[in-house]
């Protein structure tokens, strides 16, 4: 192999190597799959939540990072916040739930 061929080598290997370290998650930012199951957890809660009768007509915003469910807006009943809470840590793949669910 000559010495421009070693070189083209190493390039591409660096090349590759950077680009897979920039899919790798950090403590504050998610690598693809994690965004794609937090994605999925996402839209599993906001079903759930729709799903139940006392919270369908409510305002509330679901968001997810690594598996932490956050839910946010505004429902009636303060017994509404609890039972979204519920719901949402029944859901398969959540680790925890942030309720930040104001009465209006």
């Amino acid at each position: 192999m000559t010495t421009f061929h070693k070189r083209i080598s190493a390039f591409f290997f660096a090349l590759c190597m950077v680009s897979l370290v920039g899919c790798a998650a950090t403590s504050t930012q998610e690598g693809t799959g994690g965004y794609v199951d937090d994605a999925v957890i996402t839209t599993k809660v906001k079903a759930e939540i729709f799903n139940e009768p006392s919270l369908k007509s409510a305002e509330i915003n679901v968001e997810t990072f690594k598996g932490v469910v956050q839910l946010s807006g505004f429902v009636a009943q303060r017994d509404d916040a609890a039972r979204a809470s519920a719901v949402a840590a029944g859901v398969k793949g959540v680790k925890s739930v942030k309720n930040n669910i104001l009465l209006k």
